[in-house]
């Protein structure tokens, strides 16, 4: 039976959605490099002169860090999960190049592999 590749891209968008809002929360879009996202963090000269502060700002800037990279991995995963929608080769798993079970899909829209061949 064939994918309702219509009910999984309105789920990879939805989520897509999602993340989007909760990367502009800890980053912003790079300018310079489109689709990668940097860590927003205070400017440290307009902290003040207090150490605490500077510190921090920098310990929040590491969390921020962290965070982005999760989120930009799956920002990343659903944006290619897009493209195999458009390109045709949505739910077929990139191991094997059987169809990717719809339990597994409904699970992670964004998956590349069947189950048989999760990582």
């Amino acid at each position: 039976m064939p994918i309702n590749t219509t009910h999984f891209k309105q789920k990879l968008e939805e989520e897509l959605a999602l993340i989007e809002k909760e990367l502009k929360t800890v980053a912003h879009k790079n300018p310079k490099t489109p689709g990668d996202w940097e860590v927003s963090a205070p400017e440290m000269g307009q902290l003040g002169a207090d150490p605490m502060d500077e510190a921090s700002a920098y310990e929040a800037e590491e969390e921020n860090a962290g965070i982005l990279n999760e989120l930009e991995i799956r920002y990343n995963e659903l944006k290619d999960a897009l493209k195999r929608i458009e390109d045709g080769t949505y739910g077929v798993c990139t191991a094997g190049g059987e169809e990717i079970e719809e339990e597994r899909l409904e699970a992670n829209p964004a998956a590349t592999t069947c189950m048989k061949h999760l990582p």
